[in-house]
């Protein structure tokens, strides 16, 4: 199992120099993977959960391709409707070329209504705009020259050079537990990729529910590759008032276990627990990480102690 990282790219403690150290420290310390998440327009909605300054999540991740050199890196998630579906494809192909093809697209359908409203993207018809998105997103990245049409979008005869690296094409995780984001993910992903869960709804309804979906189409189980929140705190928690990740060093070790157990290709470790101003601080994040990576992980053969 692959263990990753979620780069908080936005609050009060963020900065060029924040980014880089994040990613650096991450690679060095043998994680497998660095991701970041997605708002274009930071409106009050926004501001109130994941405040500005905002990086975008595409241009920093152009630029990490430069100032790392093998861990892979992605998004968790980017906002698919919020952009036109040649513009995703073609910056996330550069993205995969500037790399050396170690992009992830990570995606999700939005939920902040003021910046739909903001981007002029209809909010009530995002999940179809992502699915349709989607679909033209991946004949752009597999074909020379790429034709859709659609609803949402359509175009004709575009050329797509330079295409990804990664064949077919780079890893589409979708986000989401509603049972609109398993179809989409047994449809045009392939990983599904929740965040924040509790185990037992994981274990018991979520992975049960995706297999049931996967079988009813005739595809195949999409890969499991959560995002968990990763909180240490000096004393156990009830596992009852607690999600994935949250709680002792020997409690986190279990979780992680479990989901390797279960058969996660990957999980992202996600530091930020909606305090804004811990943001300030990156250093307590960079400790946790180093603890896990020391005490928990045994990243060179991906697995857990």
């Amino acid at each position: 199992m692959k263990v990753g990282v979620n780069l908080i790219n936005f609050g009060p403690g963020v900065t060029p120099q924040s980014l880089k150290r994040w990613a650096q420290l991450s690679e060095t310390l043998g994680y497998h993977l660095i991701m970041t998440c997605d708002h274009v327009a930071i409106t009050e909605d926004v501001q109130s959960r994941y405040p500005a300054p905002f990086y975008e999540p595409i241009s920093l991740l152009g630029w990490l391709a430069g100032v790392t050199s093998t861990i892979e890196i992605g998004t968790t998630v980017i906002i698919v409707p919020y952009r036109n579906p040649l513009e995703l494809a073609k910056a996330t192909a550069n993205v995969d070329q500037l790399s050396g093809g170690r992009f992830i697209l990570g995606v999700g359908i939005g939920w902040a209504q003021e910046e739909f409203k903001s981007l002029k993207v209809p909010f009530h018809s995002r999940g179809a705009i992502t699915n349709e998105y989607l679909e033209a997103i991946k004949l752009f990245w597999t074909q020379d020259v790429a034709s859709y049409e659609g609803k949402f979008a359509s175009f004709n005869n575009v050329h797509t050079a330079p295409r990804p690296i990664q064949a077919p094409h780079p890893p589409i995780w979708v986000g989401g537990p509603s049972e609109a984001a398993m179809r989409r993910t047994v449809r045009y992903g392939d990983a599904w990729h929740p965040i924040r869960i509790r185990m037992d709804w994981f274990k018991e309804t979520g992975i049960p529910r995706l297999k049931e979906i996967a079988d009813e189409a005739g595809r195949a189980m999409p890969l499991l590759c959560p995002r968990i929140r990763l909180r240490l705190t000096d004393s156990p928690m009830p596992d009852d008032e607690r999600v994935v990740g949250e709680g002792s060093l020997d409690q986190v070790h279990r979780d992680l276990a479990e989901l390797e157990a279960l058969g996660c290709s990957y999980v992202v470790l996600d530091t930020y627990h909606d305090d804004i101003e811990a943001t300030r601080h990156n250093e307590t994040a960079w400790r946790m990480l180093s603890v896990m990576a020391e005490k928990v992980l045994d990243l060179k053969n991906q697995t857990v102690r």
